[in-house]
């Protein structure tokens, strides 16, 4: 609703319209967004775009996937930021660097291959989400965010799940609540 003090009106919250016209342009826009697809190497991604700070953010989680895989974990705990996250598949896995670094080290790593990635960029920010093949558990998704400090893209969160088929939703929720109980 168009007012005299130029804002308008949303469900009850008022919108100048320097800021509607910001919403807007970035609905138009949709950020910076690109989409990557892999092809030939599972690890590898094909860039879709010439944006170098995207290239570069997608090359950290590139290399992100082939050190899990390596077990090298060295050079996978050097891409995240020091305050760091990880949030796993399961509820209770938050962690921050030093907790991930204990539960990981001991292991011999995890393949996930690269199927399709997106990325929007805002400034120095680059939000993510990929769809992720396992060997082991088949589908994922990993989501999260990426920052650059001192002209390096570092992550500062990154957030595994397994994408749960509508079809199978109820009867996978129905598992996980009784595996709670438990």
């Amino acid at each position: 609703m168009l007012k005299d003090t130029h804002a308008f009106s949303v469900k009850g919250s008022n919108i100048n319209r320097a800021t509607l016209g910001l919403l807007l342009s970035a609905l138009m826009l949709g950020g910076l967004n690109v989409s990557v697809q892999a092809q030939d190497s599972p690890t590898q991604s094909t860039q879709t775009t010439s944006n170098p700070d995207q290239q570069a953010a997608a090359h950290v989680l590139d290399l992100l996937n082939q050190y899990s895989s390596d077990a090298n974990w060295d050079k996978y705990f050097a891409l995240y930021r020091k305050d760091g996250i990880f949030i796993g598949t399961d509820a209770s896995e938050r962690w921050g660097m030093a907790e991930f670094e204990r539960y990981s080290r001991p292991t011999k790593g995890w393949r996930y291959d690269l199927t399709e990635r997106h990325l929007i960029q805002h400034g120095n920010v680059i939000l993510f989400d990929e769809l992720l093949n396992s060997p082991a558990y088949g589908v994922s998704r990993g989501t999260g965010t990426l920052i650059k400090t001192n002209g390096n893209w570092e992550i500062a969160q990154y957030h595994l799940s397994f994408p749960i088929p509508n079809e199978v939703a109820k009867q996978i929720t129905a598992e996980i609540k009784a595996a709670n109980k438990q």
